[in-house]
């Protein structure tokens, strides 16, 4: 096959299946038509948020668990003229840094699930209250 006809072929594929619906609820008894486009649950954002901050709290305790020792150790092994030592405190280094890089995502990732969940939770009250509002403003015309 040419590459003229498989491009053909796939313009013809994507174009056939467009289910794309916007701004728009289906028809009554359209196939398919139960599922929403874009969804948030607040449990599922509240168990990944939980998880996260979990995550982040075990990670601060458990990952600097060794880190004076191997610091120490990096310190008397250059001191007494190891050259391993150099490559202990390479490794300290890095793995702080790799840790607190760590911690931040998983910080970062339960503030932001808090975030989103409070304020998907103020938009739906909005939203609720401006809906509320349009249907007086209906009774005055």
């Amino acid at each position: 096959m040419s590459f003229d006809e498989e491009w053909a072929s796939a313009r013809t594929d994507a174009t056939a299946n467009t289910d794309m619906r916007l701004n728009r609820v289906p028809d009554e008894g359209s196939a398919g038509g139960s599922s929403a486009d874009l969804s948030v649950n607040q449990d599922k954002l509240g168990e990944i948020g939980s998880a996260a901050y979990a995550l982040h709290s075990r990670l601060r305790s458990d990952g600097g668990h060794a880190r004076g020792s191997t610091s120490e150790a990096a310190t008397m092994m250059t001191v007494n003229g190891f050259r391993t030592g150099a490559a202990m405190r390479t490794v300290h280094d890095t793995w702080n840094s790799q840790l607190n890089t760590l911690l931040d995502a998983c910080a970062n990732i339960s503030n932001h699930l808090d975030y989103s969940a409070a304020s998907h939770t103020r938009e739906e009250q909005e939203i609720t209250a401006a809906l509320a509002a349009s249907r007086i403003n209906e009774y005055f015309k």
